[in-house]
């Protein structure tokens, strides 16, 4: 049984997911420590968590000092730790000039948190992974992706990003086995949108953002699949305890996904932007998903697309 007095470890609590979780922890009457590269963190993650409406923490929150990039901190961190929520990890989408400058830290900080997690007597590991270990490389158009899917690396359209997800994941589940004390969950997530907690955007928010400042035309034939930042990060929190998620790699997908069109257009309706509102388009590869593992054994319920999608746009303006 675990002690719910004991702080949840949360790595990278300035990050946008990271920020969301520890709010969702926080309200579920948890104490957290989060890591940062400094404790000047302490400071920008508070502000972090006013912005998207959360009360001061005081006390129930701590941050400690750990990299991913280095082994110092990470015992101290641990200390009196049951269970780890691993958020952190680099996000560089496209091209780069070094694959493997985005590939290693990502691989070898995941190996990192699970040794000294194991070495530490953690229950429980929830790591955050994305679509993008489950999804990519497809050219079948017509499969629809489950839980048990990987990333084709060797196929078209993977990028660094999608090797650094799909190969730390693949590491942290050989990792599990040979360590069957600590039990081991991945959550999946497709496209994250929501309330951002900082000016610091990536994937979907800044796909918003390029939209409502105009910076999308004409608009890219895409597909987005969303699910909500609020919503993975309850996620999280129900991952920590559900017996059935042990073990277990987890699609969270959100009640649908949106063409950029339909998102334009929505954002026109819904804001008063006729400059958007008027946005054509929408044909887009829809890519299928079953995400009802998420459903059934966390009993998780994600909130509909639109309302993920006019929260982002308003928190953004």
């Amino acid at each position: 049984m675990n002690d719910s007095s004991a702080p949840v470890l949360v790595t990278g609590g300035s990050g946008f997911i990271a920020g969301h979780v520890i709010s969702a922890l926080l309200a579920h009457g948890r104490r957290v420590r989060t890591t940062a590269r400094s404790l000047d963190a302490d400071a920008v993650i508070r502000a972090q968590l006013a912005r998207i409406g959360t009360a001061d923490p005081g006390g129930r929150l701590e941050v400690v000092v750990a990299d991913l990039t280095a082994d110092d901190g990470w015992s101290q961190a641990l200390s009196g730790v049951e269970e780890v929520l691993h958020v952190a990890s680099p996000v560089v989408i496209g091209a780069v000039d070094d694959e493997d400058a985005v590939i290693r830290p990502a691989r070898e900080g995941t190996l990192r948190v699970l040794r000294a997690a194991a070495d530490a007597g953690v229950r429980r590991v929830v790591l955050t992974s994305a679509f993008h270990a489950v999804s990519w490389g497809w050219t079948d158009t017509e499969h629809t992706f489950t839980d048990d899917d990987w990333s084709k690396l060797d196929g078209p359209g993977v990028d660094a990003y999608t090797k650094a997800k799909t190969l730390a994941e693949r590491d942290a589940w050989e990792f599990a086995a040979a360590h069957p004390e600590m039990e081991l969950v991945a959550l999946n997530p497709v496209a994250v949108l929501g309330p951002v907690v900082s000016d610091r955007l990536s994937g979907g928010n800044a796909m918003v953002a390029h939209l409502l400042a105009g910076r999308m035309n004409p608009l890219p034939d895409l597909w987005l699949p969303i699910v909500d930042v609020r919503d993975v990060a309850e996620a999280h929190v129900l991952a920590l305890s559900a017996p059935g998620a042990a073990g277990r790699r987890l699609l969270l997908a959100g009640s649908g996904g949106m063409h950029l069109a339909e998102v334009a257009a929505l954002l026109g309706r819904e804001l008063d932007r006729p400059d958007l509102a008027d946005a054509a388009g929408g044909h887009g590869t829809v890519k299928r998903i079953d995400g009802s593992s998420a459903r059934e054994i966390l009993g998780w319920m994600p909130r509909p697309t639109a309302e993920t999608v006019l929260d982002t746009a308003r928190s953004l303006l």
